[in-house]
């Protein structure tokens, strides 16, 4: 036989390579409020937006834009000049988006990164607001509040989001 007309050796088939969907870190995150469940407060009501829908229009649409900005970031890499600010001591976990408004007034929405929501990607969980005086500061109670309603949505799969 020539050695152009040998029949070649086969040759194993080779596998398609396995996709491994690793997250980066660098994925936007998805803007969601906490709705309370049903068993929790029987109105679902949602104590984020209900926050930001009462808020004057000026700190609303602020509050709206951070929002969309730092989901699409994604939060870690968000550099703001003093919108979005990690909290610490209790708090700690927890981030706010901080904007004064008329009257001298301070409002605050607080959130929660969540990466762990069941068959949802990374979010940006919009939990409650609140808003004070200028120059005062909050006290123990509406942060117990705002932990309570995280560990609320938390203890949740799938999560309770409006």
């Amino acid at each position: 036989m020539s050695p152009d007309k040998r029949p070649r050796p086969k040759t194993p088939k080779r596998r398609a390579p396995t996709a491994i969907t690793r997250r980066t870190g660098d994925e936007p995150y998805q803007v969601v409020y906490l709705r309370r469940h049903a068993d929790d407060d029987p109105e679902m009501s949602t104590p984020g937006r209900d926050f930001l829908r009462g808020c004057p229009d000026k700190v609303r649409v602020t509050m709206s834009a951070v929002l969309t900005q730092v989901a699409a970031s994604p939060p870690h890499r968000f550099s703001g000049g003093g919108y979005w600010e990690a909290m610490h001591g209790v708090m700690t976990g927890y981030h706010e988006i901080r904007v004064g408004g008329p009257g001298r007034r301070h409002y605050r929405l607080f959130c929660l990164l969540d990466n762990e929501a069941r068959g949802l990607g990374p979010l940006l969980v919009v939990i409650a607001g609140a808003d004070k005086p200028f120059r005062t500061t909050f006290g123990e109670d509406v942060y117990a509040d705002v932990r309570r309603l995280a560990e609320e949505y938390k203890a949740r799969q799938p999560r309770s989001l409006a």
